[in-house]
């Protein structure tokens, strides 16, 4: 793997505890090379105004995924603090971005995913039916989920983990990571943002209220919540303090919706 993409192996340092990073090359595992084909193919010449991607690179053969892994160019700049960006930050970028990724069409593999984020999707845009259990995620998802209505909004390729998912530079534009794609309103990939940072403790109703222009605002809001709830209570790995955070989000969405 380290020979294909032109790496030597003594250069390797441990990345986030997901891959490999050399000074010029991050390389990560694949789980779905159809999708790993997918963000290399259409992402690589993607116009984005003030903003970044960690690039995919080829190995020497003219590939993009060997042996189960994928290589991504390194970002420059001068990585900015954490508690330099606010969540209206991250609202900022998920517009930008979403514009310039609204001609892409519909990945054919979306459709066909059935792990934990992907039947919580469904679940919250009512889709699937919501077999949930009896905890208390559940609980509270079947309360909201009565609040939902249709929202005329139009389906693109969007970022479904934007909070977690943008680094800050002090010397250059932000930088889009960690994209893993869904189809679904770019407003909503908005309102995500804004309920995993009620979920973190690091935003509130007043966030909420600052974004109200945005179209069907309350009813993304709700289906962010809903598709959150439903992958806490899927998630065998999610613990009752994880639980509890959603439990606070989806309290405060309430009040406000």
């Amino acid at each position: 793997m380290c020979a294909a993409f032109g790496v030597d192996e003594g250069e390797l340092a441990p990345f986030d505890g997901l891959g490999w990073r050399t000074g010029r090359l991050t390389l990560l595992p694949v789980s779905d090379s159809e999708q790993a084909l997918w963000l290399a193919k259409s992402l690589g010449d993607v116009d984005l105004p003030d903003l970044r991607f960690a690039r995919p690179a080829r190995a020497t053969d003219g590939r993009q995924v060997v042996g189960g892994w994928m290589a991504l160019r390194a970002i420059d700049g001068e990585p900015a603090d954490a508690a330099v960006s606010t969540v209206d930050d991250l609202v900022l970028v998920s517009v930008k971005l979403h514009q310039a990724l609204e001609h892409l069409p519909r990945p054919a593999f979306v459709t066909k995913r059935d792990d934990v984020l992907a039947r919580a999707d469904r679940m919250a845009w009512g889709e699937d039916e919501a077999d949930l259990g009896d905890s208390s995620c559940a609980r509270w998802f079947d309360l909201l989920l009565g609040a939902t209505k249709p929202a005329l909004l139009k389906d693109q390729v969007v970022h479904a983990n934007l909070y977690r998912g943008v680094q800050f530079y002090t010397d250059a534009a932000p930088a889009v990571v960690n994209f893993r794609p869904f189809f679904r309103p770019p407003e909503w990939s908005a309102a995500l943002v804004v309920v995993d940072a009620v979920t973190d403790g690091e935003a509130d109703i007043d966030v909420m209220e600052r974004w109200e222009h945005i179209p069907a605002w309350r009813q993304m809001l709700l289906r962010a919540v809903l598709f959150r709830l439903a992958a806490g209570a899927l998630d065998p790995d999610a613990d009752e303090r994880l639980r509890e955070r959603l439990r606070h989000a989806a309290s405060t969405v309430s009040r406000y919706v």
